[in-house]
């Protein structure tokens, strides 16, 4: 990868980017991998010497990687921390790191630190629940101990009082304990195979020379079109519709329809090989 500075900021920052400590061992995939998008994964790793990515893009996970190593010296003697584990499934290794295991006499509980937004933390994030479910499989797979519970410990960055103290849902405190639901093994290793098969569909794709299998919806952040009814003048939206015929139907006098475009929002502005995706082309034909 290719790390530019278009907003000159401290080479200290640059210097730290340049020198990054994670690394996946072995693993053909790690968790964060696994539940990725297969086609983003694929597409990474053919152009993995031409993706560039600003010094700016990556504050808030170098962020989070200090906010890490501080909480490691908070460990009590119960607790193992950072610990990457390894397990095999249909030829593939997968590994994963999991920030906070607390050793109970009935089991393990799973805790990951996340550095994330208030908004984040009250729409809860399914790759939240998937990335937790295949660390508590790689926990009982490999160690032979049952798993009691999982969840996020969320650290919010834009946290605000005032909000904290009028909105309703908002998160009361900067640091917020977020339990996940708890899948059973069958569940979670079913769900490792189904994963692994996706990406593995698209290594078959590299090999033989064909085209990618694509993004979905959810992978691409996809946003439908909907068409609003407005007061003339007017800045919120009486009601939102699915279809142009539902709106024409709810329209009333004095009121008039604005088509909301729909959008790939991950694909716009947070894939780094948007240049390389034949699929996100096509969209943009598409649309223009």
């Amino acid at each position: 990868m290719k790390l530019t500075n278009k907003y000159n900021i401290p080479q200290t920052f640059v210097n730290v980017l340049h020198r990054p400590t994670y690394s996946k061992g072995k693993a053909n995939l790690s968790v964060t991998q696994l539940i990725n998008s297969p086609k983003i994964v694929a597409l990474t790793k053919i152009f993995q010497d031409e993706i560039e990515q600003d010094v700016s893009e990556m504050v808030w996970s170098l962020f989070g990687s200090a906010v890490h190593n501080i909480l490691e010296h908070g460990k009590d003697a119960n607790h193992k921390i950072e610990e990457r584990i390894h397990a095999e499934l249909d030829g593939w290794n997968i590994s994963g790191a999991i920030d906070l295991q607390v050793i109970q006499e009935n089991g393990i509980s799973l805790k990951d630190y996340k550095t994330t937004s208030a908004w984040a933390v009250m729409n809860e994030k399914i790759e939240w629940e998937q990335q937790l479910n295949i660390y508590a499989w790689l926990v009982e797979k490999v160690k032979k101990v049952a798993v009691t519970d999982i969840g996020i410990v969320a650290i919010i960055r834009d946290w605000n009082r005032r909000d904290a103290a009028n909105r309703e849902g908002y998160p009361e405190a900067p640091i917020k304990e977020l339990p996940v639901r708890l899948w059973t093994y069958e569940e979670r290793e079913q769900f490792v195979q189904d994963r692994i098969a996706k990406h593995s569909a698209c290594e078959f794709a590299i090999e033989s020379e064909t085209e990618l299998p694509k993004c979905t919806p959810e992978e691409m952040w996809e946003k439908q079109t909907t068409w609003a009814i407005k007061k003339e003048g007017g800045v919120r939206a009486k009601s939102v519709h699915s279809t142009k015929e539902e709106a024409d139907v709810a329209l009333t006098k004095g009121y008039v329809i604005e088509v909301r475009p729909g959008e790939r929002t991950r694909c716009a502005n947070f894939c780094s090989v948007n240049h390389h995706c034949i699929q996100w082309r096509e969209y943009q034909e598409e649309v223009k």
